[in-house]
């Protein structure tokens, strides 16, 4: 049996910590089963000395978050707890410790799941970074968050941010109005995570200076790329020819991020993704990295990493079904 009694560095960091009538609290202490008791700022732990000493350092990792100005929800809370049982503490903290950006309203942005921590550090440390994964697991803001931070410290001269608006076939000019006007609506995920980052006015200042590039894919042909940080969002709607013209775009001093859900795939008919494409081609090559995120990184409503599994489950077992009939058994 050992007892522990932990103290809070500041009286509001203990309600921060353990939630709203102590919510947090209480999934510690059940996913970490000790007697725990909370008066004030102190907590007072007994049970097995290592799930005691378990419990203390997610408390501890998590008041760290809290001070530097991340925000502490359930699902930090069973992160952090994953972690630490699984003897991960010092990349739980390395993970809380990276601040990607501060967001114009003062908003500390951190990675807040494993898969996103190995995203971000691939993304530094590769010319080409292909994210893919389900929906809501933040591949592009957290894409758009270390553009923004690359060119504040003038690391690039320019941000360019481009889609497949495969949903008109881009035959964008068959849409009315300008360009601006028919590409915005494919584009807004880009633009609220720009806006987050730098605010709208200054979105617009760079854009109307060249600073911030937001394009259809269809308009890369014929460009390099240089002194800028290129993102390609949706691109599980690129062909391979249209994924091949956009990577050989790369010009020195540059970054890409390929982000994409193999899931979500619009393409007409049977038409070959350029992301599975080059997820294939370009495996092995030096300089490339591939991350792959599933529904543990899903940082939404907690059903949204639910409903992501159950649909892999149901894919798996139809694209299983779909062979068995293709290939009946004498």
């Amino acid at each position: 049996m050992s007892e522990r009694i932990y103290t809070f560095p500041r009286y509001e960091l203990a309600a921060t910590v353990l939630g709203l009538q102590d919510k947090h609290l209480k999934l510690l202490a059940a996913e970490l089963p000790c007697h725990v008791v909370s008066r004030g700022d102190t907590l007072h732990v007994t049970g097995d000395e290592g799930t005691v000493d378990a419990l203390v350092r997610v408390v501890e990792e998590l008041v760290f978050l809290a001070q530097a100005g991340g925000v502490i929800n359930e699902q930090q809370v069973n992160l952090a707890i994953s972690m630490v049982k699984s003897g991960k503490a010092d990349q739980l903290h390395a993970l809380f410790a990276d601040t990607l950006n501060i967001t114009v309203k003062g908003r500390t942005i951190t990675p807040k799941t494993e898969g996103q921590k190995v995203y971000v550090d691939a993304i530094r440390r590769n010319t080409i970074t292909f994210g893919i994964g389900p929906a809501g697991t933040g591949k592009t803001f957290l894409a758009v968050t270390l553009a923004a931070f690359y060119l504040k410290n003038h690391d690039v001269e320019k941000i360019i941010l481009t889609r497949p608006a495969v949903e008109a076939g881009e035959k964008l000019g068959y849409l009315p109005g300008d360009l601006q006007e028919k590409v915005d609506p494919y584009l807004r995920p880009l633009y609220d995570a720009l806006h987050d980052m730098f605010g709208i006015e200054q979105v617009q200042r760079f854009m109307m200076r060249g600073v911030i590039e937001v394009a259809p894919l269809a308009y890369m042909r014929g460009r390099t790329l240089e002194n800028a940080f290129v993102i390609l969002d949706e691109a599980q709607n690129t062909t391979p020819e249209q994924m091949k013209m956009f990577l050989t775009r790369l010009g020195n001093h540059s970054k890409m991020v390929v982000n994409g859900d193999k899931t979500q795939i619009d393409l007409p008919g049977r038409m070959t993704s350029g992301l599975t494409e080059a997820e294939h081609v370009l495996k092995g090559i030096s300089g490339i990295r591939m991350v792959y995120f599933n529904e543990n990184d899903v940082v939404r409503h907690d059903l949204v990493g639910k409903i992501v599994k159950a649909y892999e489950v149901y894919q798996e077992k139809k694209s299983e079904k779909e062979e068995k009939d293709s290939n009946p058994t004498k």
